[in-house]
């Protein structure tokens, strides 16, 4: 039980948790782990608990970081496998 609360705290402080923010335009995504796929139509991520695929059009990469990424453009479709 002491393990558990430590990580729960861990993750708070460190931010380690997996964060995915939705928005009409955008998509901000924090602690993922890799980009399997990148094109104007698709975008494959890897985070801890499996892949997202965002589908759209004119998507683009407005910022990139160590963990974090903001997809701009026009979402259709975001797939968690």
């Amino acid at each position: 039980m002491v393990n558990a609360m430590y990580s729960t705290l861990k993750d708070y402080i460190m931010e380690n948790e997996f964060c995915i923010h939705i928005f009409e335009d955008r998509i901000n995504i924090v602690n993922y782990m890799c980009i399997y796929e990148f094109d104007d139509n698709s975008i494959i991520i890897k985070y801890k608990n499996g892949i997202i695929n965002i589908k759209g059009k004119n998507l683009t990469v407005c910022k990139l970081l160590n963990n974090e990424i903001l997809i701009s453009g026009k979402i259709e479709k975001i797939e968690f496998r």
